[in-house]
């Protein structure tokens, strides 16, 4: 089952399945999937069980509705704090590659013959690649992991980013996206997944590792459909960059477990590790990494740019359009 979250011309909220034709079809007597899914969690039923109880109503064009910027993230919050949107990288095979020439460093080992060191991105692909997929029962190891901030930075699908105007880039990165609910019993229910551009500045993450954590501290994007149920072992999909009538940048990317050195179950196990992300009611977005981005290819991005992502997992193709935020200078008040 897919699930798109739309605003009616009238600004009232509505949920609705996609259909085949990619149509869609209202689900009655609830206004977001948030909704829909904590009424499952409650009655123990699956997102499809439950849209089938409540039954569909109205038929919704959401290719109109996407044209004319109604269609919003798949999932959300009513109180943007309490959505918590997060990452991990080095996840995919062939993504320590960009990393590692981002952070490469001229020193080599004297003690292994002028063989030069591993990089720290190095050392965790290589960790990844041997221990990112344990049996079932096992833990494997930990990934990197980022927080990207709130509800606050979630831009819809269709609308523009706004990138800080201190910002020194701001480029995609089309990855595949894990949603989830916290259950009333802090049990983390995935609800599925989403196509993702998890926009970073990467010029501000290749002065020094040490600032990656800076780097992520931008808006983000995932929809326009939740897909339910698991994630296809490959996912094979295209990302774009758009200026005026040319294309400046088109690669294909690839994810699912069978292109990633870890499995999903265990990039959700060190997250939800920790209590504080299991808090009930709470909304986790969580980025899974990618190993494709128009950065490693030398593309420097301009606002007006359009990002463009899709896959063969999903109907529609996730697009955004680069922007930048006035610069909003502010004061500390000692009290």
């Amino acid at each position: 089952m897919r699930l798109v979250q739309i605003k009616g011309a009238d600004g009232v909220r509505m949920v609705a399945v996609l259909g085949e034709d990619a149509g869609g079809r209202l689900i009655r007597s609830v206004a977001s999937a948030y909704e829909l899914a904590g009424r499952a969690i409650a009655e123990k039923l699956s997102l499809e069980a439950m849209a089938a109880k409540l039954g569909l109503g109205d038929s919704v064009d959401v290719r109109a509705a996407l044209a004319e910027g109604r269609v919003l993230a798949p999932l959300d919050h009513p109180d943007p704090a309490h959505l918590v949107v997060t990452g991990t990288g080095l996840t995919h095979l062939g993504s320590a590659e960009g990393r590692d020439a981002m952070h490469k460093k001229l020193a080599v080992d004297k003690t292994t013959g002028g063989e030069p060191v591993l990089t720290d991105s190095m050392k965790m692909f290589k960790h990844g690649v041997e221990s990112g997929k344990p049996k079932p029962g096992e833990e494997g190891f930990q990934p990197e992991w980022f927080y990207k901030g709130d509800g606050g930075s979630v831009v819809a699908p269709e609308a523009a980013f706004a990138s800080p105007a201190f910002a020194q880039d701001g480029g995609e990165e089309p990855e595949i996206v894990g949603l989830y609910l916290i259950g009333p019993d802090g049990t983390p229910h995935r609800l599925g997944f989403a196509l993702g551009n998890e926009f970073s500045d990467h010029v501000t993450e290749k002065f020094n590792y040490l600032w990656l954590a800076h780097s992520k501290l931008r808006q983000c994007s995932f929809g326009p459909e939740l897909r339910t149920g698991p994630l296809p072992a490959a996912v094979t999909g295209r990302s774009r960059v758009r200026r005026g009538n040319e294309i400046i940048f088109d690669k294909p990317f690839l994810s699912g477990e069978d292109n990633m050195s870890h499995t999903i179950a265990n990039l959700e196990f060190h997250h939800f590790k920790y209590a504080g992300f299991r808090r009930p009611g709470d909304v986790h977005v969580h980025f899974f990494g990618t190993a494709t981005l128009s950065f490693s290819a030398g593309v420097t991005t301009q606002d007006g740019d359009v990002f463009e992502i899709d896959a063969d997992a999903f109907v529609f193709p996730l697009r955004n359009t680069l922007g930048t935020a006035p610069a909003m200078p502010f004061l500390v008040a000692a009290l």
